[in-house]
């Protein structure tokens, strides 16, 4: 089966790289989903909470796609459900693996989640081989959750479970994404990310002496102004990094994607108002396995099409064109 979905083109009146970004957050209408959650376990006495829509049957040859969220994300977010619902009609079980603390239930320990904290994705995906040994096993990330899964996709090399990924927005140069991300409009959604994230900080206090950790008080994360702050703050040390710039470093997928094995797609708009054109590698730079797509529009987790009271969500039916090309190729050469 050949790729049949044409490039993406903005829908007429949405050009614009905000009114990508936002449409679908603020005016996109989706069916609730009847969720069945699953509290998964971690070695460390934590836990993460997965979302399954439509869990299918431990005798099932169904594929499963497991999707990351983005910063801030949840099974609430709308690219998340508009995900969900296209991949059940497509034929897939699909299941939302929340990062620590993210599902709107707060995780046990002291520390959270990162960009480059890929410990928590492996233990769930091998729970997923050993418990659906018939399914084939597929993952999309968003944003964060994109990088989170290129550098796991690096770390697999050769022995990748996923018969493909895809990889959305993600900000594959952390240091690059947290300056964009403090200069013009972008500080608007940099403000609009850090309030749950220093909430969330702040709710943890009753729990944990984040004074003794990590010299961290209320009135400092209070005083946090931007990511790059809370990321030198808290994220870094809390996860054993020396500061920001060292979490950054050793976190970015960039670095990471000439040892990627698995078929992998990376979709990235140029006009993501989150981060730099800078990030981007070249094509040149990448194995024949991975397939770099950047359009000129789509914003941050936009990519909407159509027309602005007719909108299409385009990376829905682009991924799932994706996923149905390569299992039916992949199928092709074993008969």
């Amino acid at each position: 089966m050949k790729e049949t979905m044409p490039a993406f083109k903005a829908a007429a009146g949405l050009k614009n790289r905000h009114l990508q970004t936002l449409y679908p957050t603020l005016f996109r209408k989706l069916p609730s989903i009847d969720f069945s959650v699953q509290q998964f376990e971690l070695a460390d006495g934590d836990f993460i909470d997965c979302y399954w829509y439509k869990k299918t049957n431990i005798e099932s040859k169904q594929p499963i796609v497991t999707l990351f969220h983005g910063l801030a994300g949840s099974y609430q977010s709308a690219y998340i459900q508009g995900m969900m619902h296209h991949l059940h009609k497509q034929g897939y079980a699909c299941v939302l693996m929340h990062f620590r603390g993210c599902s709107g239930r707060a995780n046990r320990t002291a520390r959270a989640y990162h960009s480059g904290d890929t410990a928590d994705a492996q233990a769930w995906v091998l729970h997923l081989k050993s418990s659906f040994p018939n399914s084939p096993l597929f993952a999309i990330g968003y944003s964060l959750g994109g990088n989170m899964l290129l550098k796991l996709l690096a770390q697999y090399g050769t022995k990748s479970p996923f018969k493909a990924a895809v990889a959305v927005s993600a900000p594959i140069q952390l240091a690059i994404c947290a300056k964009t991300m403090q200069q013009g409009f972008a500080r608007v959604y940099q403000q609009y990310l850090l309030r749950p994230l220093k909430q969330s900080l702040l709710n943890k206090f009753a729990t944990h002496d984040y004074v003794s950790l990590i010299g961290l008080n209320a009135k400092s994360v209070n005083n946090i102004n931007s990511i790059e702050q809370f990321d030198d703050c808290y994220t870094a040390k809390i996860h054993g990094f020396e500061d920001a710039k060292d979490y950054y470093e050793k976190s970015s997928a960039k670095q990471y994607l000439s040892l990627i094995q698995c078929h992998t797609l990376i979709i990235h708009a140029i006009d993501d108002p989150f981060m730099s054109g800078k990030l981007l590698p070249k094509v040149c730079e990448l194995p024949d396995n991975i397939r770099l797509e950047t359009p000129e529009n789509g914003g941050h987790l936009g990519f909407v099409s159509g027309t602005l009271f007719k909108p299409q969500y385009w990376l829905e039916q682009r991924i799932t064109d994706y996923f149905l090309s390569l299992t039916t190729n992949l199928y092709r050469k074993k008969s």
